[in-house]
């Protein structure tokens, strides 16, 4: 008996929609809500982390394995293994890169290897789109992104198709050469909306109704005073934020909260680590708020707090819809895993 399994390299992804973004958004939601139904398996995260402390971490690297299996319409388990080399960028590769397999639920023969870089990128950054959904203002005009890289980008994609109200964004990063060119490349794609690089921070924040996280700050550079009311404050990596921006909001809003403590980089993990947060003060998980279970926002008068780590399965369900598109389209290349 031989066994066949497809690989899909970083074109053929390409060509299956990955970068999809609205189709994106609607798998993360569709994982969120089967985490909640209880249709998934999230076994957690393994970081194999370079150095001893979370600081070498941001220098040196880690490879995360991810593994799960998500039902409904997916149907399928596997892993992404994904690579982060913080100091890629000085060899003009990129950060991130993915290796997602697809196991069939059934068998449990592997059907699948492909490029998951663009899943990883896009599913965060629809992760967020989500969350902007659900906890911004429906009005929310000004946006600030802190991090010009890949997830800066993605963000603002998601954003963008969830809250078309917004027409300021400010761009931070610690390398101001970064958010200068994110904002060149954004104004060429997005030409309605203004873009502002910015040195500091702190003005921007101010006038921003939803603050986008996503660097690798291992000191906060968001402070509790710079939030307005009504905001909505993502911290999407790791402690960038103060402990007083937590402490100041009115919800705090996770994707999934024992992944979250697990990983133990973002501000509310380590509040949980140190005793200052317990379980009971984290309002939702974005899937309880999708299935009607707990609300959202409220009133435009709340500051919430958003903290995301991510799960395997989000990758599975972004993948498994490029794979079954695959097959009905003969894309991809047949390898034979044994014969």
């Amino acid at each position: 008996m031989t066994h066949e399994l497809l690989f899909l390299n970083n074109k053929d992804m390409e060509k299956l929609g990955v970068n999809d973004m609205k189709a994106t958004i609607h798998d993360v939601k569709r994982a969120y809500i089967l985490t909640e139904q209880g249709d998934v398996l999230v076994p957690g995260k393994c970081v194999m982390r370079w150095g001893t402390t979370p600081e070498d971490e941001n220098v040196y690297g880690r490879i995360n394995a991810m593994p799960g299996m998500i039902g409904g319409e997916y149907n399928m388990a596997g892993i992404k293994w994904i690579g982060s080399g913080p100091m890629n960028y000085k060899k003009g590769l990129p950060r991130a890169s993915v290796t997602v397999i697809l196991n069939d639920c059934d068998t449990k023969l592997p059907v699948c290897i492909a490029d998951g870089t663009a899943v990883s990128a896009k599913r965060t950054g629809a992760s967020g789109g989500v969350a902007m959904e659900l906890l911004s203002r429906k009005d929310a005009s000004v946006m600030t992104i802190c991090g010009a890289g890949a997830q800066g980008r993605t963000q603002l994609e998601a954003a963008l198709i969830v809250r078309p109200t917004i027409k300021t964004v400010y761009v931070y990063d610690i390398r101001p050469e970064s958010s200068e060119k994110f904002a060149e490349e954004s104004r060429a794609k997005y030409p309605d909306v203004k873009f502002v690089p910015v040195a500091d921070p702190e003005q921007a924040v101010r006038e921003s109704d939803i603050t986008v996280c996503v660097t690798l700050a291992n000191e906060p550079i968001v402070h509790s005073e710079w939030l307005k009311k009504g905001c909505l404050l993502m911290n999407m990596a790791d402690y960038e934020v103060s402990k007083n921006c937590v402490r100041k909001a009115s919800k705090i809003v996770v994707d999934n909260w024992e992944t979250i403590k697990h990983r133990l980089v973002s501000t509310v993990a380590i509040m949980a680590h140190e005793g200052e947060i317990k379980d009971e003060d984290i309002h939702a998980q974005l899937g309880e708020i999708l299935c009607g279970k707990k609300c959202g926002r409220e009133n435009d008068e709340e500051i919430i707090y958003f903290n995301a780590v991510g799960t395997g399965i989000l990758d599975l369900a972004v993948t498994t819809r490029c794979y079954k598109k695959a097959l009905e389209e003969g894309i991809g290349t047949k390898l034979k895993y044994w014969e």
